[in-house]
């Protein structure tokens, strides 16, 4: 039985991961003064500049998201729920994978990070179904999901950037509004 001690630190971390994300990717950036919105990708940020910030930070920020989803996959009580979080728990992991194998690691850096982006959208569809008798949620997780996976299948289809720094922001802004949401949720719970 989850206790709700460990459902408030699941939730602090559900808001912590993604402001430990921002700041590392922030003074990675800030470290890497040639970087462009458009012609670079973030992790282009683990292999120049100064990598180390953007590498652990997302390591850091990942082993943070972990408390969360794994506190997310306690508070599910349907196997619905229980199926979105576990597949939220793997997205995290390769959200550290990402941090772990920098973008001149290849092939393991591109399959975390499509794996990162792809799975997101699919563990907020079981979530959002899960959420059912709570309109409002199951409604905020799904245009979560939706945001990441029309920015990418728009940019498959039109590239309107030359790189992909663009949509990953767009697709880390929407999974860190809903873990912050989430996360704040679960420390009022």
């Amino acid at each position: 039985m989850i206790t709700k001690k460990y459902l408030k630190i699941s939730g602090i971390f559900g808001i912590l991961s993604p402001i430990i994300a921002f700041i590392f990717i922030s003074l990675a950036i800030l470290n890497f003064p040639n970087f462009s919105w458009t012609n670079n990708a973030l992790s282009d940020l683990g292999v120049k500049g100064y990598p180390i910030l953007f590498n652990a930070g997302l390591i850091i920020a990942g082993i943070s998201g972990l408390i969360f989803a794994f506190g997310l996959f306690s508070m599910f009580q349907n196997k619905t729920g229980k199926i979105g979080a576990l597949i939220f728990i793997i997205d995290i992991f390769a959200l550290i994978f990402v941090g772990i194998f920098p973008e001149n690691i290849e092939p393991m850096h591109f399959y975390s990070s499509f794996t990162f982006f792809a799975l997101f959208p699919i563990s907020m569809f079981f979530i959002s179904a899960s959420l059912r008798s709570n309109t409002k949620e199951s409604i905020f997780t799904f245009l979560a999901g939706m945001i990441v996976l029309v920015v990418w299948i728009t940019y498959v289809l039109t590239h309107f950037v030359q790189n992909v720094a663009i949509p990953e922001t767009i697709s880390v802004f929407s999974i860190s509004i809903w873990s912050i949401v989430f996360g704040y949720k679960m420390l009022k719970k």
